[in-house]
């Protein structure tokens, strides 16, 4: 593979991106807010359980129909289970970086860039599902779509890198959070 092939790919993606009429850049920010939405979720429901306090509940049901309406401005087109599956990818996302953060925290710093690795690498996921260079059909042998190139941009390592570092390193060129 050559270069021009990764250029190719990554034009395929704006144009699904586009088809989609998803702004990658918008997507990024409004994904890390439901992932928090996701969140808060979580610590609602704890809240409740803790206080026995039902009106947690209310407030819990209330954040995620706001969290389900935004998702749907990313999620666009799914099938089977895909919805529900990108919503666990986004909270395993955000889950794994709360760890890392406090392993950092603590020092081991080479723990919390293994958590950031494996963070970065379900969000990266998610947006490999839902910009279609997954396949989705058999997804525990999760593949590179068939009508999307395999990335090398030169590198030995990528050819033979898992299917997450593939499209992490798609998605790290294609979403771009500084472009205005």
């Amino acid at each position: 593979m050559k270069i021009n092939n990764y250029k190719s790919l990554l034009q395929k993606v704006e144009k699904v991106a586009q088809q989609k009429e998803l702004d990658l850049s918008s997507g990024e920010d409004l994904s890390i807010g439901i992932m928090n939405l996701i969140s808060i979720e979580e610590h609602l429901f704890f809240t409740s359980q803790k206080t026995k306090n039902k009106k947690y509940l209310e407030l819990l049901n209330e954040v995620r129909k706001m969290r389900t309406e935004l998702l749907k401005e990313i999620i666009k087109d799914y099938e089977g289970e895909v919805w529900c599956i990108s919503k666990h990818l986004l909270a395993a996302s955000m889950r794994v970086m709360e760890v890392g953060t406090k392993e950092l925290k603590k020092g081991n710093k080479q723990k919390a860039w293994n958590l950031f690795e494996k963070s970065y690498q379900l969000y990266s996921l998610f947006w490999g599902l839902n910009l279609g260079v997954v396949e989705t059909s058999g997804l525990k042998n999760a593949k590179m779509s068939k009508n999307v190139e395999m990335i090398n941009d030169q590198n030995e390592k990528t050819a033979s890198a898992s299917v997450f570092a593939k499209i992490g390193s798609l998605m790290q060129k294609a979403i771009d959070c500084c472009k205005e």
